[in-house]
């Protein structure tokens, strides 16, 4: 069903809010993968508050939905989704990435309520993901699989073995994004390892492309539902987004890859989602 005007307000609001989260926790964990987390919150809200089959009361539900989150670095975007959508209090962000905490810079997925696999070293999530999406089809399961790359981490030639084998298996039930901020931690992936054409390059290992803007709730939204019917290839969103995006400051900026922000910088940066 095509996404309505009224889905879209409440997901837009959904959104500053946990971009709000994202600053805080940063702040209280003394530095994170900040710029990443914040490009990637619209694709986040949208599966976590419009697509998911899930239930957080009950984390372990063998029917759900798999996320895999292979831009593992992006925990503190994808703990304060987690929490918005009921699966532990807000408050217990704020032991986010300290000693002995249950949420490490790279959230663990025997640590944390809703994470279904443990990420961090690049280049693995799709491959994992295409061993749940084919789990599923083999246990005749109707659930499907999301996983969420880096455009970084797409340098990695684990990520194109996985892609290899996810259009012969044609596993149809795995939907990919890519977060493609244009970025990484040691700058600007064209320079650092050019990834164009990016979007060719998925289609030549037997994908289906829909490029789009990554923070569109509506371009995520018909993207996905064409996704979910398609039946002949698996599908690859490629989510053109802004690193820091929402804090005028780090947008589209190298050093907020990661960062640490003290009180006076959170107050600058919350003005911004704000004014957003």
């Amino acid at each position: 069903m095509p996404i309505t005007e009224s889905e879209i307000i409440k997901l837009k609001e959904q959104a500053k809010s946990i971009r709000h989260d994202i600053i805080d926790t940063t702040v209280w964990s003394g530095g994170a993968h900040i710029g990443g987390a914040l490009s990637m919150v619209e694709i986040m809200t949208i599966l976590y508050f419009k697509y998911l089959n899930i239930k957080p009361e009950e984390p372990h539900w063998e029917e759900r939905d798999r996320v895999v989150l292979s831009k593992g670095h992006g925990g503190v975007g994808y703990a304060p989704v987690l929490s918005a959508r009921g699966y532990f209090p807000k408050d217990e962000l704020k032991e986010f990435n300290h000693f002995m905490s249950n949420f490490g810079m790279h959230l663990d997925s025997l640590k944390v309520k809703g994470v279904d696999v443990s990420t961090g070293s690049l280049g693995h999530g799709l491959p994992m993901a295409v061993g749940l999406a084919l789990g599923a089809r083999l246990q005749n399961k109707s659930w499907k699989t999301y996983c969420i790359l880096g455009d970084g981490e797409c340098n990695e030639g684990s990520v194109w073995e996985a892609a290899m084998s996810a259009a012969h298996f044609k596993v149809t039930n795995l939907i990919t994004f890519v977060d493609r901020n244009k970025m990484m931690i040691d700058g600007r992936t064209e320079e650092v390892m050019a990834l164009e054409p990016f979007a060719d390059k998925w289609k030549a290992f037997g994908f289906i492309v829909k490029e789009i803007d990554g923070h569109d709730f509506k371009a995520l939204s018909e993207a996905i539902d064409y996704a979910h019917s398609e039946t002949k290839a698996p599908v690859l969103i490629l989510c053109n987004t802004k690193k820091g995006r929402g804090v005028d400051f780090m947008e589209d900026q190298v050093k907020w890859h990661y960062g640490s922000i003290d009180s006076d910088l959170a107050a600058k940066a919350h003005e911004s989602v704000n004014r957003g």
